[in-house]
């Protein structure tokens, strides 16, 4: 039994334990029905991602009217969303333009409260790094909890899928602050600190309030592991399937599933193409700890 598949089913036991008319399923459930504090408006998928969907799904509904045909009155059905057709456009920088709504920017006060403030620390480059470590975070989460992601990609929210996924955008900004060194790493750690906090509670609302320090190694563990494979995936060295590959154990495959399901292989491969894709978006994006200022995480934004 893999780690991820121990420690899944562990929590999943506890969980049971704890309210006994829990079944199984509890912890997707919790998951999917738990409160999340979404940040300032924004789309949740990529730029990328919702004008591929658009392309794949207008293509689709142009096909099935065939050439010549009028356009319905009124919507139907979604199409079908077409995966072979998303993620293959050119990657281009995540950057906001100055004039972006999205852009978030550190609150401006004068007299006696940005007296007050200062004296404080508010405005200290730590506090600065701190709250746009947040930003940056609600809006990984934002997209990791977002039902269209799992409507593409095929995938049933539960809490491995979810708990995966949100390690693999960690992956995506864990790796392209590296590329900043010292203080990019600094930054990345900020990032990572309001992460645990998110998984505890997570699990917590899942139901699991015993032995949770036990259950946050285990997921630390998987953290980890994950974080390697996905590194070793992407190198340049790497063969072409190595990330689908890895994309499949982590996060589709059930117990004792080695061999890719081809029902899921579409799926698996556009996950792996948007990861790539995302990746080097962020690559062509401008610094993002840059000197640790507020101003700087609007760089990072995975809208």
């Amino acid at each position: 039994m893999s780690r991820w598949r121990a420690a899944a089913c562990r929590i999943s036991a506890a969980a049971s334990s704890r309210n006994a008319t829990a079944e199984s399923r509890v912890l997707s459930r919790a998951c999917a029905k738990s409160p999340t504090v979404p940040p300032p408006p924004l789309q949740t998928l990529s730029r990328t991602f919702s004008k591929s969907a658009a392309a794949a799904a207008t293509t689709a509904t142009a096909t099935s009217r065939g050439p010549g045909a009028a356009a319905p009155a009124s919507a139907g059905p979604r199409p079908e969303v077409r995966l072979n057709s998303m993620f293959l456009s050119k990657p281009c920088s995540l950057a906001l333009p100055p004039d972006s709504p999205l852009r978030a920017a550190d609150p401006q006060y004068e007299g006696i409260k940005r007296f007050m403030l200062t004296l404080l620390l508010f405005y200290s480059k730590q506090s600065k790094a701190i709250r746009g470590a947040n930003v940056v975070y609600d809006r990984i989460t934002s997209q990791v909890d977002s039902p269209a992601i799992y409507d593409v990609f095929q995938l049933e929210k539960t809490f491995k899928t979810t708990f995966s996924l949100l390690v693999l955008h960690m992956w995506l900004v864990l790796r392209r602050l590296k590329e900043e060194g010292k203080d990019g790493v600094k930054f990345g750690q900020y990032i990572y600190e309001m992460y645990n906090h998110d998984v505890e509670i997570r699990v917590s609302k899942a139901g699991v309030n015993l032995l949770l320090t036990k259950w946050m190694k285990e997921l630390e563990k998987i953290f980890y592991g994950n974080i390697v494979k996905y590194d070793a995936a992407i190198r340049p060295e790497a063969r072409q399937d190595d990330l689908v590959n890895v994309i499949w154990r982590n996060i589709y495959a059930d117990e004792g599933s080695e061999a890719m399901d081809a029902a899921a292989a579409p799926a698996v491969q556009a996950l792996a193409r948007y990861t790539r894709r995302e990746a080097t978006c962020l690559s062509l994006t401008g610094l993002i700890s840059a000197t640790l200022t507020y101003k700087s995480i609007n760089h990072i934004l995975l809208e």
